[in-house]
């Protein structure tokens, strides 16, 4: 315990040596001053120093007894710093509230609807999604190459013309790999194999993808404008051992205590980036092991989720919550409220995406009813399209489900792909018709 309020020097923060300020501490935690003055913030005491403490008490005497209320709700994780002291989270009020909404945003709600609960639509919003997070990933570690241009180069499978892009289509890659294997426990192997993924071709030496650093690879984070090191990563011989207790960890094989499984993905999110076990591509690889436990523990809708696009847009956040957790006694809680508020943010920009697509949808159908150029055959048949992305039609099936003669199904379907509005393909003797992928753009112009 002493090891909570003896802090360094160096840090910056206070130490306490006279039993009159620990009384002091203990009875302002009694009275209620501390909650009454912190609110819901996670105060770091170079943010406590700003803010004018409870009557009566000094910053010092504050801090101290924030800790103390810190202490009844901390959990000791089995990751630990360099110097071998554990990572600990507590779970106050403020982390409790947004585990509770971000359970039951990403374990599935009807509010969704059909295009992420729907199998058949699903897949189309789910690529949608990991091109997302591959392209901010990216971003993040200094890709440079705008968005639309990625998303065509994944799109069209084209290949990779810049180092920036062939970033971005090893993270597609990646979280293709994540998604196939989360269901299975997480494996050294599955480690190495996915950071192989990510960093292909694009790193130096082009040995280093799939393999963690050697002695004599010095691994060190810098601050990107100071140039100035923020981060020592452990040694090398340490590695192998510190990803066992991670493996263990995202498998929920270790403590032998309940942690909440969205700590549990943030934790190892936060472990192999502390860790940087490999010479590069350490963010992208955590980020995507922290999708990965996510969707292994049940969350299901996180494969939708691009929380990189959160952070990329505040990077400066990300980077102080590691900063914060560091410099106060390893206490992860920062990075936690962090990756949770970058969570929720991301579940509000999905609903968001969907609550637009489900308008123009509307939109497209309208647009239909309104067309002089299709029977009412053709229309029923598009608007089930527009939901059904995978569908494929045949004359005899369509002429089944409108009771009406082959040769006016026939002329159904091939008016249709005359319009450009469904795409004819032969297979053997007889022709099937696929749903275009920007069929609600082909709409649009023919009306």
């Amino acid at each position: 315990m002493a090891r909570l309020f003896l802090d360094s020097a160096q840090e910056g923060k206070p130490s306490f040596k006279r039993p009159e300020e620990l009384v002091a501490a203990i009875i302002a935690l009694v009275e209620g001053k501390v909650l009454a003055a912190q609110g819901q913030a996670y105060l770091h005491w170079g943010d406590l120093l700003h803010r004018t403490p409870p009557e009566g008490l000094t910053h010092e005497i504050w801090w101290m007894a924030l800790k103390f209320q810190r202490l009844v709700s901390m959990q000791e994780l089995p990751l630990k710093d360099r110097a071998g002291s554990p990572f600990t989270a507590a779970m106050p009020d403020a982390v409790i509230e947004v585990l509770q909404r971000v359970d039951s945003a990403l374990g599935g709600r009807i509010e969704m609807g059909e295009q992420v609960t729907d199998s058949a639509t699903r897949d189309r919003y789910s690529v949608s999604a990991l091109m997302e997070e591959a392209i901010a990933s990216s971003q993040l570690e200094g890709a440079s190459t705008t968005r639309r241009v990625a998303k065509e180069m994944l799109r069209t499978a084209r290949p990779a013309r810049t180092p920036g892009e062939r970033m971005i289509a090893n993270n597609y890659r990646g979280m293709l790999y994540v998604r196939d294997h989360c269901r299975e426990p997480l494996s050294r192997a599955h480690v190495l194999a996915l950071h192989g993924i990510l960093t292909r071709d694009a790193i130096e030496p082009p040995d280093a993808a799939g393999r963690l650093r050697r002695p004599d690879e010095a691994v060190r984070v810098y601050d990107r404008e100071t140039f100035e090191v923020v981060h020592d990563p452990p040694a090398a011989d340490e590695l192998q051992a510190r990803l066992e207790v991670l493996i263990k960890l995202a498998n929920d094989e270790v403590p032998d205590r309940f942690v909440h499984p969205v700590v549990r993905a943030i934790a190892v999110h936060f472990g192999l980036a502390y860790d940087h076990p490999f010479v590069d591509g350490n963010g992208r690889t955590a980020r995507a092991l922290f999708q990965w436990t996510l969707l292994r523990h049940g969350y299901w809708l996180s494969e939708f989720l691009s929380p990189s696009v959160v952070a990329n847009r505040a990077p400066a956040a990300y980077a102080r919550a590691f900063r914060l957790t560091e410099t106060d006694d390893n206490d992860l809680t920062y990075f936690v409220l962090q990756q949770l508020d970058a969570l929720l943010k991301a579940v509000k920009a999905l609903e968001a995406y969907l609550s637009r697509k489900q308008r123009e949808l509307q939109q497209t159908e309208r647009l239909l009813r309104n067309s002089s150029r299709l029977n009412h055959r053709q229309m029923a048949l598009l608007s089930h399209a527009l939901r059904h992305g995978d569908a494929r039609y045949a004359i005899e099936s369509h002429g089944t489900s409108q009771r009406i003669a082959y040769a006016t199904s026939r002329a159904d379907l091939l008016g249709l792909a005359r319009h450009r509005l469904l795409d004819k393909r032969r297979t053997g003797k007889r022709f099937e018709f696929l749903v275009p992928q920007d069929l609600e753009r082909r709409v649009a112009h023919m009306t």
